[in-house]
């Protein structure tokens, strides 16, 4: 079936449909950019999807140029070298190119091109968000190229702090991009296996949003169906990377695992942050592992709706148990890893792991509460690959 292009607003105004990136001038008119910064990461910027984008900006006669030095986990440093780029080129907007850490990366830029304050006095503790310059904010158009982290309807990033070796998310309202072009050919280069990664990264967005404690029926509706359509496009995108309308779902199931989740994340999120900081994984690949493990810890918290997700998705059985047994079946199905030991990662840090998940800002919405010693505990069964113990 040929998805329709068409454009949405909830919140953000995202343009929808193959071959919108043709329409990235215009994004820019609309908002008044003049000379974007183009920000990519420094995998993606070799690639023709890139070239290809630069060179309708090109065409349409924009002065642009290109920054690319965001590392797959990107940090304080690519932050602070890229708003000095955007100072010294007098940009007036960013577009944000690429998965996850592209985008995260291009909005951190974006907000701190006009701050006097340093990065870390932005983590999302407190009202921090609220010592911003908001005249300091350019701008920003997010294009995603991977089908997962949602950032490009976002208020936060995820960047890495190198000197205390943890994850710091920093949040604004106006971190949020104006515009998203959403176009799901942008997605066709992805290999399986980093389209399984980041699509079940959008599954655990939905499902511990799903989780969240707290009252907020929008949230758990769009975390719902998200859900539904990753279950039944993501095995298709795997197996057919050429499969239109599965990558179209796909990229419209990632932004709504990310618009759910202003809900709550949970303990994935928690230890997940940390594991990428300190063995610099692929956020999507730790997400994937973890999550079974999650869901087993939090099962007395969480048992009545995964009844009713067990419905939605057409189990046989019904509940935790199932939805578990479900995840395990549906990783094997796209070759991922059942244990954080199988990408070498041991239990030779878990103490400080626990501790460090602990802080995490996704702890305090996790399905149930947890301390420090649960998340150690979760961390050490992801590990060695042991369900029965949590």
């Amino acid at each position: 079936m040929q998805l329709a292009n068409t454009n949405w607003n909830y919140p953000t105004t995202i343009w929808f449909g193959n071959g919108r990136i043709n329409e990235i001038s215009q994004a820019c008119k609309k908002l008044g950019i003049k000379n974007p910064l183009f920000v990519t990461d420094e995998g993606l910027v070799k690639l023709d999807i890139v070239e290809n984008t630069v060179n309708i900006l090109k065409t349409d006669g924009l002065n642009f140029t290109v920054y690319s030095d965001v590392q797959g986990n990107p940090t304080e440093k690519n932050v602070v070298d890229g708003v000095a780029h955007f100072k010294k080129n007098k940009h007036d907007g960013v577009i944000a190119f690429g998965g996850g850490s592209a985008i995260d990366a291009a909005k951190t830029i974006a907000f701190m091109s006009g701050q006097t304050r340093s990065l870390w006095d932005f983590e999302d503790v407190g009202d921090n968000w609220s010592y911003a310059d908001l005249d300091g904010i350019a701008p920003i158009i997010a294009v995603p190229t991977t089908a997962g982290t949602g950032s490009e309807v976002g208020r936060a990033s995820v960047i890495l702090d190198e000197k205390l070796h943890t994850k710091k998310i920093i949040f604004h309202p106006k971190m949020l991009p104006a515009i998203v072009i959403s176009d799901p050919e942008l997605t066709l280069g992805l290999p399986p296996h980093i389209t399984a990664w980041t699509g079940v990264d959008a599954m655990v967005h939905a499902i511990e949003a799903y989780c969240a404690p707290g009252y907020h029926p929008m949230a758990e509706g769009i975390a719902i169906e998200a859900i539904r359509i990753i279950a039944k496009y993501l095995p298709m995108a795997v197996k057919d990377g050429k499969n239109l309308e599965a990558r179209g779902q796909m990229l419209v199931a990632a932004s709504m695992g990310a618009t759910a989740f202003q809900k709550g994340l949970g303990s994935v999120h928690s230890v997940a942050h940390q594991l990428g900081a300190i063995y610099n994984k692929q956020h999507g690949l730790l997400n994937a592992i973890i999550l079974p493990y999650a869901l087993k810890q939090n099962k007395t918290a969480i048992e009545d709706k995964m009844v009713h997700l067990s419905k939605v998705l057409g189990l046989e059985k019904s509940g935790t148990d199932a939805i578990i047994d479900y995840i395990i079946a549906l990783r094997k199905e796209l070759n991922i890893p059942h244990t954080l030991k199988e990408i070498d990662i041991d239990t030779d840090n878990a103490k400080e792991i626990g501790e460090m998940a602990f802080k995490d800002p996704s702890t305090p919405s996790n399905a149930k509460p947890v301390n420090a010693k649960d998340l150690e505990q979760l961390f050490r069964a992801a590990v060695s690959g042991d369900l029965n113990g949590l």
